[in-house]
Parts: C-alpha cells; sequence; structure tokens
C-alpha cells in the first residue's frame, strides 16, 4: 500500500474492507527555480482548488445524500455552510485513509475512517482547524506550489506570469501534490487557534480538539498502532498540541476531564 504525507489532513490510515484508498494520481516531478517567480493570487488558488477537488471528486468514492456517513456529516456542518466569510461544501471520501482536508475554494473532503475513530465533537475541532487553514489562507502557497509541480514549469514557460490551463493527467498530480505539502508550525498552531475558537463560539465542546490530539498522538505510536499504518509524521507535536488545548480550555473554564483518551474497538459512524 503505498503511503501519502498529508499535509492538509489530520490522521494517518486505517485498514477498512469495504473502503478504497483515496485515488490521487501519480506524484509529479521536480521543477526549475525559473517558475517561481509566477504570479500567483487568491483568484488562482481558488480556481485550481476546485479543478484539483474536481477531479478527486471524479477519481474516488463519494458518499451519497443517504450514505450514514453523509447524513452525519450534513447533521453536523449543515450549518456551517457560511462560514467565517467562506463558502463551504462538504462531502466525503469512502476511503481508507484517516484524513480530512478543505481547499481555498471552499471545498471540504472528510474520509469515512476518519468519522470511524472521531466522536462529533472531535470532528469539529479536526473540521474547524481545516477551515482555519482555508481562512488563514495557508493553502494558497500549498496549492501554488502543487501548480509547479504538475505542471513541470520552467523558466521559459512561466515567463508570462500567467496560471495556465492544465490537462487532465496534470490535475491530477496537482491534486497529489497539493496534499503532499506541508504546512508551517506557525500555520498550524494558528489553525488549531482557529478550532479552538470555532468551537468555543458556536458553544462546542472545546475538550474535544484535545481528545482528537490525543488519538493522533496513539496513531504516532508504533506500539498502539494495531490496524493502522504510521502515516502522519508530519504532526509529531500531537500530546504538546492537546496540553495546549488543555491548559486553553482550563483558563476559559471551560475544562472538563474526558478520563483515558482510547481508540474505538467499534466505528463511529453507523
Amino acid at each position: 500500500m503505498k503511503k501519502i504525507i498529508v499535509c492538509l489532513a489530520f490522521l494517518g490510515a486505517m485498514n477498512s474492507i469495504s473502503a478504497q484508498k483515496i485515488n490521487l494520481g501519480k506524484a509529479a516531478g521536480i521543477v526549475s527555480n525559473g517558475a517561481k517567480a509566477l504570479t500567483f493570487t487568491n483568484e488562482d488558488a481558488v480556481k485550481l482548488s476546485k479543478e484539483s477537488v474536481d477531479w478527486m471528486d471524479k477519481n474516488n468514492p463519494v458518499a451519497g445524500p443517504k450514505d450514514p456517513y453523509t447524513v452525519r456529516l450534513n447533521k453536523l456542518f449543515g450549518k456551517h455552510k457560511s462560514q467565517d466569510g467562506l463558502n463551504l461544501n462538504y462531502k466525503v471520501y469512502k476511503v481508507k485513509d484517516i484524513n480530512a482536508f478543505a481547499c481555498a475554494d471552499g471545498s471540504v473532503r472528510v474520509f469515512s475512517s476518519l468519522m470511524d475513530i472521531m466522536t462529533d465533537n472531535e470532528l469539529l475541532a479536526v473540521i474547524g482547524h481545516e477551515i482555519g487553514h482555508v481562512k488563514n489562507e495557508d493553502t494558497k502557497d500549498a496549492m501554488k506550489s502543487a501548480y509547479l509541480k504538475a505542471a513541470a514549469l520552467d523558466a521559459a514557460s512561466s515567463a508570462s506570469n500567467a496560471v495556465a490551463t492544465l490537462n487532465d493527467s496534470q490535475v491530477g498530480k496537482m491534486a497529489n501534490a497539493f496534499l503532499d505539502a506541508s504546512h508551517s508550525k506557525k500555520q498550524e498552531s494558528e489553525a488549531d487557534t482557529y478550532s479552538y475558537d470555532f468551537m468555543k463560539a458556536n458553544k462546542y465542546d472545546v475538550v474535544g480538539a484535545y481528545t482528537a490530539f490525543k488519538k493522533l498522538a496513539l496513531l504516532s505510536q508504533g506500539s498502539t498502532q494495531t490496524g493502522f499504518e504510521k502515516m502522519f509524521n508530519s504532526h509529531p507535536d500531537s500530546e504538546k498540541r492537546a496540553q495546549a488545548i488543555k491548559k486553553r480550555a482550563e483558563k476559559d473554564g471551560l475544562w472538563k476531564d474526558p478520563g483515558t483518551v482510547a481508540l474505538p474497538t467499534t466505528k463511529l459512524t453507523k
């Protein structure tokens, strides 16, 4: 099974008999330094994000409107289709990977295996974190890098400073490169803050953000990874981030001890 390091995703991967492996296309090659001068706007990021998500929607199993995963997601996020000035749309990919991501165009995609191990409050925190990346425009640089890799641009082809149209194969590569990007610790910290504020403002239990990170920490421990692939090395500070959430919740008078946090033994979406 091919391993994919996912920047905008929240967790690793879990074996699932019924689910498929997410289809992201083939990884793109190296881009020359000359392409880095390309002018890249927010509008470009939105356009290319939509192309990437449209490609992924066509090339991965999407849960239907009556599917239990869709029903649960709509129940949680139906009122958050317009959030903080963003117009968001949500879908579930029925794949093995435990991930979620959001793009500059407002597309939020949640993987079914993530929903199998996260409670409602944990899902709210995870997706709030991904929305934070969009609101903070972290996805812009990630999409620019993905576009350059997919287009395999050189100095000559980028001289016009214009974003060219990609063919279907390149769009697939761009989708893969986008999810293979990485955020800085500062960007991740800001997205954590956004998630906490999102939970607090909407009167959700902020402890869900803490327990989500605790589960992530468990997934990163080889001794507790039965049934899981260790694929979330890009977030090595999960325990520290959980403790940061706890500290803030205590300061806000919102902390409730959840007890021992463990990975569920049965699917939480039924």
